[in-house]
C-alpha cells in the first residue's frame, strides 16, 4: 500500500461549514506531508477564504478545491437528500471514495443523509444491513468501542447482533484483541430487564458462539473496562455519548472554578497543573471526535456537527489512521471468516 493518503472533505457540512473545515484541513496538510485533501464545497467561498491565508507551496500543492453547487441542510430528511442533493458537497465527497479518487471521506454534516449516501454509493459489507457509527470511549483500563452512536435510531434485534459482530471484528483487527468481550447496554443486568428489542437481541447474540458475549451491562459499566465492545441502538448510544461529553465539560469547568476561588487554591492549582493537564487530555471529548460508519465498503468518517477546528482535525487524524491500517479490508476479511466459521 502506498504511503500517500488522499481524503475528500465535505467543506460545507456541520454547524460551521468552511469556518471550521477549511482551517482544520490546512492544519492537517501542514502536519502530514504525505496527505492530499480534496476540499468539496462552494469554490468561490473557499477561494475567498484561502486568499486570507499565507500558505507555503508545499501545502497549496496538496489541496484540491472541488466545486459543489449544493449542500445538505443539517435538518433535511435522508430521503430528500438522496433525491435532491446529488450535487451536494456531501454526496460528491462520498462518490470520490467509490470512484477510487480518494481513500476516505470526512463530513460533519447531516448524519442520516451521510449514512444514506454511504449505503447507496459505497454499498454494505456482505451480511450487514446497516452501517453503525462506532468510536472508542475512554475506560479505566484504556478504551472500549461503542456502537451505534446515532446512525440508526430504530433498530431490529438482527441489527444489534450485526453491530455486536462488527464491533468485535473492529476490536480484533485494530487493537489485536484475540477474543474481545462484548456487552449489550441495558437498564440492568438481570435477564428480565430491558425493552423487548434488547431482550430479543440478547437471545440472538447468545446463539453466536464466536462472540465472547458477557451479557447485559449497565451505563456505569461502560467506562469501567468491563467490555471491549458496548452495543446499543443509535438512540441510546447518541444520548449516552453526548451526555458523557456534557458531563466532562461540566466537571472541567467546576474544577477550574474551584481552583480559582482564593490565592491558596490558585497556588495548589499551579502545583497540580501537570496532573490536571493529563486528566484533561485524557477526557477531552474533541480528541474522541471522528467516528467510523462501520459496515460500509469504504471509509466514511463522521465528525460531530458542532466540532471546532481541533475536533474536526481529530476526525481527519482518525480517517488517516484507518486508511493506513486498511481497516475496511481487514474488517471485510474478518467478517467473511466469522460468517464462514460460525
Amino acid at each position: 500500500m502506498s504511503d500517500r493518503v488522499i481524503l475528500s472533505v465535505d467543506a460545507m457540512g456541520g454547524d460551521f461549514g468552511p469556518r471550521i473545515t477549511l482551517p482544520a484541513s490546512l492544519s492537517a496538510l501542514r502536519r502530514y506531508p504525505f496527505l492530499t485533501i480534496h476540499l468539496i464545497g462552494d469554490k468561490p467561498e473557499l477561494e475567498r477564504r484561502l486568499k486570507k491565508q499565507r500558505l507555503p507551496l508545499s501545502v497549496v500543492s496538496r489541496l484540491v478545491l472541488v466545486h459543489a453547487p449544493d449542500a445538505v441542510p443539517m435538518d433535511e430528511k435522508p430521503s430528500l437528500a438522496i433525491r435532491n442533493r446529488q450535487q451536494s458537497s456531501m454526496a460528491m465527497a462520498v462518490r470520490l471514495v467509490s470512484e477510487g479518487e480518494v481513500d476516505a471521506c470526512v463530513s460533519a454534516g447531516n448524519t442520516g443523509a451521510l449514512m444514506a449516501f454511504g449505503r447507496l454509493v459505497l454499498k454494505m459489507q456482505p451480511g450487514i444491513d446497516r452501517p453503525a457509527i462506532i468510536t472508542s470511549v475512554p475506560t479505566q483500563s484504556g478504551h472500549c468501542y461503542m456502537l451505534d452512536l446515532g446512525a440508526n435510531v430504530d433498530c431490529t434485534p438482527e441489527n444489534l447482533l450485526q453491530f455486536a459482530i462488527m464491533g468485535s471484528v473492529m476490536a480484533e483487527t485494530v487493537d489485536g484483541i484475540a477474543r474481545p468481550t462484548v456487552g449489550l447496554l441495558n437498564v440492568g443486568e438481570e435477564s428480565i430487564k430491558g425493552s423487548e428489542l434488547v431482550r430479543m437481541a440478547n437471545e440472538l447474540i447468545l446463539q453466536q458462539e464466536g462472540l465472547n458475549y458477557i451479557g447485559y451491562i449497565e451505563g456505569s459499566d461502560v467506562f469501567s473496562g468491563k467490555a471491549d465492545v458496548v452495543v446499543c441502538d443509535g438512540f441510546v448510544g447518541n444520548i449516552a455519548l453526548k451526555s458523557c461529553e456534557g458531563l466532562t465539560r461540566l466537571i472541567t469547568k467546576k474544577v477550574r472554578h474551584s481552583f480559582t476561588k482564593n490565592m491558596y487554591r490558585r497556588f495548589l492549582a499551579m502545583l497540580a497543573q501537570p496532573v490536571l493537564r493529563e486528566i484533561q487530555a485524557q477526557m477531552d471529548p474533541s480528541k474522541r471526535n471522528g467516528a467510523t460508519m462501520l459496515g460500509l465498503q469504504g471509509i466514511v468518517m463522521k465528525s460531530h456537527g458542532g466540532a471546532d477546528r481541533k475536533g474536526f482535525g481529530y476526525a481527519l487524524d482518525q480517517a488517516i489512521s484507518e486508511v493506513r491500517q486498511n481497516v475496511p479490508q481487514k474488517v471485510s476479511d474478518r467478517l467473511a471468516s466469522f460468517v464462514n466459521t460460525h
